[in-house]
């Protein structure tokens, strides 16, 4: 392996903390925003840290120097996210955590999120899943990218990485194509639940993440006003949300020799024939 293969990478990982998909959402009446008191790391995030932990074990390990920094922005339980990545690898946990982020859309995320890389400083790849399961939008990866004047490489199918060229090269369905698209570092890279099949930490990863340190950081730290962030800094706003209407019970044909009739004069009737 030549000098320049072995030079060091820095990975930056994001994570978020999104309400569990087992239990019912809810919007906060006063505040409008998504009730986060049943969250978990979210699942296509753990294809991310994978990713990243993976790329830094196929070229010499932790050994060789590399860093995997997983990172999250948001209230106190978020943290949470961040000791998950630890356990499945990562070398240690950043968490922004300030009053004023509450209520940012993905423009203000991305602001907050390219300081919080910024701060890390010299960072050659930043990873991120294909979206968050919570709003789904699959843009934050673009916008960060277009912030931090890195190259974007987005929803991949599957990850190679050159360490001699410091070259990524990732699989992307493209309508009915595949396309495979090639970006030297610094880049953005997204993945899908397609690239991988994330590590299930084992007890002695459980352990081994108690010891690996999260430190915690306000706005003022990274160097951002805490007006260009939360609902003051977002270019959307939510005004309004109203509870899912209760499920009206279905329509229920008996069939006593004309259930075919009947059904056909249903679907008829909904205009879907």
């Amino acid at each position: 392996m030549s000098e320049e293969s072995t030079t060091p990478l820095k990975i930056v990982v994001l994570v978020k903390h999104v309400p569990d998909v087992q239990f019912d959402r809810h919007i906060d009446s006063g505040t409008l925003r998504l009730d986060r008191a049943e969250s978990v790391l979210s699942e296509l995030d753990e294809y991310a840290v994978e990713a990243a932990v993976s790329i830094v074990e196929a070229n010499g390990g932790f050994a060789a120097g590399h860093e995997v920094i997983a990172a999250t922005m948001g209230g106190k339980g978020s943290g949470n996210s961040v000791k998950k990545a630890l356990q499945m690898g990562a070398s240690y946990g950043l968490h922004l955590n300030d009053e004023a982020l509450a209520g940012s859309d993905t423009v203000a995320t991305s602001k907050a999120l390219a300081a919080l890389v910024e701060h890390v400083g010299n960072v050659d790849l930043v990873v991120t899943g294909m979206s968050s399961t919570d709003a789904e939008t699959s843009v934050v990866p673009a916008q960060l990218a277009e912030r931090l004047g890195f190259a974007q490489l987005t929803h991949a199918l599957a990850v190679e990485f050159d360490a001699a060229q410091r070259e990524l090269a990732i699989k992307r369905d493209h309508l009915a194509r595949t396309l495979t698209l090639t970006a030297s570092l610094p880049a953005v890279l997204s993945v899908t639940d397609q690239a991988n099949e994330p590590r299930y930490p084992n007890f002695k990863a459980i352990m081994a993440a108690k010891k690996k340190t999260v430190t915690e950081l306000d706005l003022a730290a990274i160097g951002l006003d805490a007006a260009a962030v939360g609902a003051i800094g977002s270019n959307t706003e939510v005004i309004g949300a109203e509870a899912r209407p209760a499920r009206e019970a279905g329509t229920v044909i008996n069939d006593s020799g004309q259930a075919g009739i009947a059904l056909v004069d249903f679907l008829a009737e909904q205009k879907l024939i």
